[in-house]
């Protein structure tokens, strides 16, 4: 993507993170959606190469400078190549002794994070509107039936802060069911 004029001046033409050649691209640091010049780092060729490619912490020293930028969204993109090579002698003493938001530390390490999925009994990924079959027959508490096994389940909705559950209705009450008593139908 070309570079914006804004993103151009603001560190005078220069990449934002090697600071030696002239930046010509824009990088969107992600999970930002690029939308705003505060999501996007000004990059030279070399680095957009090295971002994609390379995994030789050597070259990424150069980030020793711009994890100082005023810019969060350089300080972020900083801190990401930083923590890919924590466990080098020389990035692990910079992340030590830098002290940024915390905010632009999560944005950084966003990146690593796995998103948990809800899957069912054999391993299947769920989504919302599925339909699930149970694969035991369950007692539903605070009712007085049993849900057979083999009950198809239609449309079922996600549990939001746990994988392991999932919502649905059975006579026509919504019911909390265990992932690892369904199967993906």
């Amino acid at each position: 993507m070309n570079l914006s004029q804004e993103l151009k001046d603001r560190n005078q033409g220069m990449c934002e993170l090697c600071n030696t050649n002239e930046a010509n691209q824009e990088y969107t640091v992600t999970p930002r959606s690029g939308e705003k010049n505060e999501d996007m780092v000004a990059i030279c060729p070399v680095c957009a190469e090295k971002l994609d490619k390379d995994k030789e912490g050597f070259y990424w020293r150069c980030v020793e400078g711009s994890i100082w930028s005023p810019e969060p969204a350089v300080q972020a993109l900083s801190y990401r190549i930083l923590h890919q090579y924590k466990d080098e002698a020389w990035a692990d003493s910079l992340l030590s002794g830098i002290d940024i938001d915390e905010t632009i530390v999560q944005w950084a390490l966003s990146a690593f994070e796995k998103q948990e999925v809800h899957k069912d009994a054999f391993g299947n990924e769920l989504a919302n509107g599925d339909n699930v079959v149970l694969t035991q027959a369950l007692n539903v508490k605070g009712t007085n039936f049993t849900a057979s096994k083999g009950t198809v389940v239609k449309r079922i909705r996600l549990v939001p802060d746990n994988t392991g559950q999932i919502e649905g209705k059975i006579n026509e009450q919504t019911i909390v069911i265990l992932t690892k008593f369904v199967k993906k139908g």
